[in-house]
């Protein structure tokens, strides 16, 4: 007895579909593509004695048809696409981030988005570590989606070597992926402005990042009052723990840890801490340390002898110079989360404390020698572009970005489709924007999209002007309408 059989081919492991035969008599081969249809064609089969042949009659008849499966329209969690009104306030964005770093005389660099892993596992601990998107290729190379700038700037200057010459002032604005908890302004993917300075030891570099960031802010209209700088050193802790000895191997470790303190509870930071080998008398001090907001506080607890003390000075100092001094404030909790940290660290923060940090930087001495790179000094900062836009959302300081045209070109009749289109080829031709009407349309409709795309000018192409070589020019703003020769028409 023959009954319906099936069988699957394999065509592709992950681009095509499983296709299946199904075979009515063993001559006579049909190809469907819905296993749906093939189960209903075999419990047919099956009801109807097990008849070799038998098949339901409207399943053939409509073989062909293929199921539609709708699709989640959205985005992956985390992402975002960027209609066209998004796209304008993402450039305007953008554009002022890449003017910032002209002004400055900073050249702009760019990365690939998928990195080797090893590149951004570093140290045991770190959240970026537990946050990449990282996956074997199929060259069996473990590779991950960027999560930050910076160690993709190191593996290209140790690239470069001595081709470049130092210092190095590099600008970037790049994708960055994170698996991490949204929240407000924190998302799993968002675009970063870096600027770095690679090859300047000395605390200027810091001073002039932060002025660029300040800049930025007056540009779009934020001032002092609405965002300020925490400022500390990796060194303020360095000092701590050396004082309690404290191994150095362990340094990375509570960096990581202290970075915590205003995401989870004290009783976890000290539990933590404790877990490092830290006696409790000195993780009393240590976090009675952190607690200081001024730096007079802190010589007296570390003496003006120090490094850090010394940097932090003559950091304030240079920033009375480049005249933000009002922009920034001593906090010694900041110490930033990532490893490779070594000096000076800050980061902009929200003065009503609504939001996440704003960006965030400081001094890498040591992250291209851990890449087998030269003992080089460097510092930089990220500013993520999800952060700022809550900010100036929250400041009513977006603004307004409609479609900006100059020309919309539209032929009166059919035939003249072609004389339209020389038109806006010659406009184009002399650097002007153009809307060109590809179809028939009333003149009600060409006006409403007029006003829709902002356009300056509407230039229609009629049959007795075209004839004479002019075309019909309206001034949208003013209603003032005259006939150009189309050599004349600017």
């Amino acid at each position: 007895m023959r009954a319906i059989q099936f069988v699957t081919t394999r065509l592709s492991s992950c681009l095509r579909p499983t296709l299946r035969y199904e075979f009515v008599s063993s001559s006579s081969p049909r190809l469907f593509s819905n296993p749906r249809r093939l189960l209903c064609a075999a419990a047919a089969t099956k009801s109807d004695g097990g008849r070799s042949g038998s098949i339901v009659a409207p399943l053939v008849a409509n073989e062909e048809e293929e199921e539609v499966q709708k699709i989640d329209v959205n985005p992956p969690k985390g992402t975002r696409d960027f209609a066209p009104e998004d796209m304008r306030l993402r450039n305007w964005l953008f554009n002022h981030f890449k003017e910032v770093s002209r002004l400055f005389g900073y050249e702009e660099v760019d990365y690939p988005v998928l990195e080797t892993e090893a590149l951004f596992i570093r140290k045991a601990g770190e959240e970026i570590r537990d946050q990449l998107y990282c996956f074997e290729d199929r060259g069996k190379r473990r590779v991950a989606l960027r999560p930050e700038l910076t160690p993709s700037l190191a593996r290209l200057v140790i690239q470069k070597g001595k081709s470049v010459s130092l210092p190095l002032k590099w600008f970037a604005i790049g994708q960055c992926w994170r698996y991490e908890r949204m929240t407000r302004g924190r998302r799993r993917e968002h675009y970063q402005w870096n600027m770095d300075i690679i090859g300047v030891p000395h605390v200027t570099a810091e001073a002039e990042l932060i002025s660029s960031i300040v800049t930025f802010f007056k540009r779009v209209g934020i001032t002092a009052s609405d965002v300020g700088f925490k400022i500390s050193s990796r060194k303020v802790l360095q000092e701590m723990l050396s004082k309690y000895g404290v191994p150095e191997t362990l340094f990375g470790r509570v960096c990581i840890i202290i970075d915590k303190i205003e995401k989870i509870p004290i009783d976890e930071i000290k539990k933590e801490l404790g877990s490092t080998g830290i006696s409790e008398d000195a993780i009393e001090q240590l976090l009675q340390v952190l607690s200081v907001k001024s730096l007079d506080d802190l010589e007296d607890v570390l003496g003006g002898a120090g490094e850090a003390i010394a940097d932090l000075k003559q950091l304030f100092s240079l920033a009375e110079t480049f005249g933000y001094s009002e922009w920034i404030q001593f906090d010694a909790s900041v110490v930033r989360g990532l490893s490779y940290y070594t000096g000076i660290v800050f980061e902009g923060f929200d003065r009503k404390g609504n939001l996440r940090a704003i960006c965030g930087g400081g001094r890498y001495d040591r992250l291209l020698p851990t890449y087998g790179g030269d003992d080089i000094p460097a510092c930089g900062f990220g500013f993520g572009d999800a952060v700022i836009v809550e900010l100036l959302k929250e400041k009513n300081l977006l603004p307004e970005l409609g479609q900006d045209v100059e020309n919309i070109v539209c032929a009166l009749e059919k035939d003249l489709q072609g004389a339209a289109a020389t038109v806006a080829t010659a406009l184009r031709s002399k650097g002007q924007t153009v809307d060109l009407v590809l179809e028939s349309k009333p003149l009600k409709w060409v006006f409403k999209r007029a006003a829709r795309i902002n356009a300056r000018r509407l230039i229609l192409v009629g049959k007795t002007e075209w004839e004479d070589g002019s075309v019909s020019v309206k001034v949208l703003s003013s209603g003032e309408q005259s006939q150009v020769k189309l050599s004349d028409l600017e």
